[in-house]
């Protein structure tokens, strides 16, 4: 995606819409963390051509997920979107700045658990909740706190090549893995339309450059550590709540035992006291 004319491709077919201009936001997020990992975030500024012909700048936010457990960390930094307040654009008259318009684009490495489509639109609709009628008219303080989403689940595409969106995003579908390297795909470049060869030409230079290579494979070796972790965590969770469910039964057992012994005319304390419990 830092190619703009091979990002410019890839939104106007995720949007459906004609993007006439798109450029990466100013503010970007670059942020060294353990292992001497980069973390690199940068968003993109677009005017979209609507359907009534229309101009519409939007903030478009892309991020992507490897693991389920990512919803926080997205939920986090569609937040700081939000609240940053150089996300503004100023009106014809220069009189106020508006908010600039959210749409968001996620990019999952695992499916989700109730929908096979490769693609999932979000689209928000003005409805009036008494006469259930659509209204057509867009309102700057509804476009403000609301947003589109489009999920696009990675490991569905190759279900799936029903329309240009789905051929495109053919492109990156990891069942096309060379075998014993997933870093590189098995493409067939005069399977897809010329259009769409640039994307693949473009993965081709990617896969020669050093840094690049260096690159996935440092990831690789952090993921599948993160991978390892997250296991671990999650059987040590399982084992710490089967072992709950023990403790609860065996008070509950014990509960029961003392009340028995309560019924059968000694004290509490007495009861307490024979089965080896404390007062």
């Amino acid at each position: 995606m830092g190619d703009m004319r091979i990002a410019k491709l890839i939104l106007s077919k995720i949007l459906d819409q004609e993007i006439e201009t798109l450029e990466f936001k100013p503010t970007e997020f670059r942020k060294k963390i353990g292992l001497n990992l980069t973390v690199f975030r940068i968003d993109f500024s677009a005017v979209i051509r609507q359907e009534d012909g229309s101009r519409k700048l939007v903030l478009i936010e892309i991020q992507k997920a490897k693991l389920p457990t990512d919803i926080m960390r997205f939920r986090k930094y569609l937040g700081g979107h939000y609240q940053d307040p150089n996300n503004v654009y100023p009106t014809d008259d220069n009189a106020e700045e508006k908010a600039l318009p959210i749409i968001c684009i996620y990019f999952l490495g695992h499916p989700l658990q109730h929908t096979e489509s490769p693609v999932v639109k979000v689209k928000r609709s003005y409805i009036d909740a008494v006469t259930r009628e659509k209204l057509t008219c867009q309102e700057d303080f509804i476009e403000s706190l609301t947003h589109d989403s489009y999920i696009i689940q990675i490991p569905r595409l190759r279900e799936n090549r029903r329309n240009e969106l789905e051929i495109l995003l053919s492109i990156f579908d990891q069942s096309q893995q060379v075998v014993n390297n997933r870093h590189f795909l098995n493409l067939d470049e005069k399977a897809y339309p010329e259009e769409f060869r640039i994307v693949i030409r473009r993965l081709l230079k990617a896969a020669v450059e050093e840094d690049v290579c260096e690159t996935m494979d440092l990831e690789d070796d952090i993921l599948d550590e993160l991978e390892s972790l997250e296991r671990a965590v999650l059987k040590k969770e399982k084992a710490l709540e089967e072992q709950g469910k023990v403790i609860e039964e065996q008070s509950k057992s014990l509960t029961k035992a003392v009340q028995a012994l309560v019924d059968s005319g000694m004290t509490e304390s007495e009861a307490k006291s024979c089965l080896g419990l404390s007062s």
